[in-house]
């Protein structure tokens, strides 16, 4: 696994933003990965997405905690994840943000289009771009599985696998976990 440090820009003393995007399968271990990656820098903050909608995901949006030291602050944010970067990200020189496919989820549900969406996903990136943290971006990987029979869940896959793209196409490094076990692909 790599402890790779922030980059710096060239012409500049400042240092930049590194964005390291952690893919894989559902339990397959990325956010304990994600949080090995972040490092020990503090002041540090967990930018989660998820909504404890049913018993089953606060349960796991609890587990989820509880593996986070004290040292994180955690940010709950479901839709503007861009607009906090621009305001917030500065203060920290760490940031996970977990995960891309429930907020993809969360935009889709507030019937947001693709083309919104790609939007999106490049001002956040500009915005993660505009820190000089580390960001971890932890995302499912869900075009290794089973094509869905029902239309609308072809689509958000493909989404997601299109967002997928546009992330790993702008970050520094990119890790796939498999059965908690990470591979560098970038």
């Amino acid at each position: 696994m790599s402890t790779a440090k922030p980059s710096k820009r060239k012409g500049t003393s400042q240092a930049a933003s590194r964005i390291i995007f952690v893919l894989g399968g559902a339990a397959s271990g990325k956010s304990d990965v994600a949080l090995r990656l972040a490092g020990a820098t503090t002041p540090k903050a967990f930018v989660a997405t998820g909504q404890g909608l049913d018993d089953e995901m606060t349960a796991r949006i609890a587990r989820h905690q509880a593996m986070r030291p004290s040292a994180w602050e955690t940010v709950e944010l479901r839709l503007e994840l861009a607009p906090w970067f621009s305001r917030c990200g500065h203060r920290y020189r760490t940031i996970v943000m977990d995960c891309v496919t429930l907020w993809l989820s969360n935009l889709h549900g507030s019937r947001v289009t693709e083309s919104a969406i790609v939007r999106r996903v490049s001002a956040l990136l500009k915005a993660m771009r505009a820190t000089a943290a580390r960001v971890v971006i932890v995302s499912n990987e869900l075009g290794l599985g089973l094509v869905p029979s029902a239309p609308s869940v072809r689509a958000f896959r493909d989404v997601a696998g299109r967002v997928n793209q546009q992330i790993a196409a702008e970050a520094d490094e990119v890790h796939l976990v498999v059965s908690g076990i990470p591979f560098q692909l970038k």
